[in-house]
């Protein structure tokens, strides 16, 4: 195992709080007896470029600092390589370091934990979603790259891709306070949209649904658990179905996905499927809180598609 290692940083994530975890970050992977090259990049395909760059020229680790949206950059660098990834959680969802168990908010023990699972067990292989059809949406600052692509976390649909397409077109007010306003503006103007999901067993559903969520892990947007029960080891994905429901059912459904206690209510079914094709009219895909363009999108499970530096919660019994 080489002792070098990439610092892969967005030195804007979470208002900056990128550019200030990488520094504590690089130390104590120092104190740990590695060597420390930090990479940024122009923009995102730069970054990507450069990140690539490292994988191929044998860089032991890439570690992301910064939040989901960095994560997912990384992931399409070290997705089906034997270069492990390392998180330093510094965005404002952290979506995909709350999965994986890895401490949140202080970059001295992220990397401390990276640091060590890299000495000792050099990571663990867990799977990861394959997305292709559709059309590279994107905005300016975004991954370019067009599909396929790979995520760790969940792929949105329905309303909550509406709100963050509202949100991305909202200046005003700054961070997640903005998405905030924006899911009270599409309550108002919210109507189910129908949708068909093709499934790999050859099931075809054709529902009303207010959101189709596609969870490798568990949550997006900052911790709510609409997959609560994803595992991203199983060599599955779960799909989660919010059907046709009014706007005083939605308000009394939504608050409860922070605790993942939506999945008992009557309008939630769920599935688990190695592979589903959503196809769904004038709706946007997310995925780590990204755009990917309009349905249809086939989502694949990669099993172990990521070697991650991290130590994954036990299973339920």
């Amino acid at each position: 195992m080489t002792s070098d290692i990439t610092l892969f940083v967005n030195p804007t994530a979470g208002r900056g709080r990128g550019a200030r975890a990488a520094r504590p970050a690089a130390e104590a992977f120092r104190d740990a007896g590695f060597r420390v090259r930090v990479l940024l990049g122009h923009d995102a395909a730069d970054a990507l470029r450069r990140a690539r760059e490292a994988v191929a020229e044998g860089t032991g680790a890439l570690v992301a600092v910064g939040g989901d949206g960095m994560i997912s950059l990384a992931l399409q660098a070290v997705a089906g390589t034997d270069t492990p990834l390392g998180i330093v959680a510094a965005g404002t969802g952290n979506d995909f370091a709350r999965t994986l168990g890895l401490p949140l908010g202080d970059p001295v023990a992220a990397a401390r934990v990276t640091a060590e699972t890299l000495r000792t067990t050099g990571g663990s292989a867990i799977d990861l979603g394959r997305i292709e059809g559709g059309t590279r949406g994107g905005r300016p600052g975004t991954d370019a790259s067009p599909l396929p692509r790979w995520y760790g976390t969940v792929l949105a649909s329905g309303f909550d891709s509406r709100v963050n397409d509202r949100g991305n077109r909202m200046r005003l007010p700054a961070g997640r306070f903005k998405y905030d306003l924006a899911i009270l503006a599409e309550l108002a103007a919210f109507r189910p949209v129908p949708y068909r999901l093709s499934f790999d067993d050859g099931r075809v559903l054709e529902t009303e649904a207010t959101l189709v969520a596609v969870g490798n892990g568990t949550s997006y947007g900052g911790g709510m658990r609409i997959c609560a029960d994803a595992r991203p080891d199983d060599g599955l994905l779960d799909v989660t179905v919010v059907g046709d429901c009014d706007r005083r059912t939605l308000v009394k459904v939504f608050p409860r996905v922070y605790r993942g206690t939506h999945l008992g209510h009557p309008v939630v079914t769920t599935h688990r499927v190695r592979s589903v094709t959503l196809d769904a009219p004038g709706t946007t895909g997310y995925a780590d809180g990204e755009p990917l363009g309009p349905l249809p999108l086939t989502v694949t499970c990669a099993p172990g598609a990521l070697r991650i530096l991290a130590p994954l919660p036990a299973r339920n019994p």
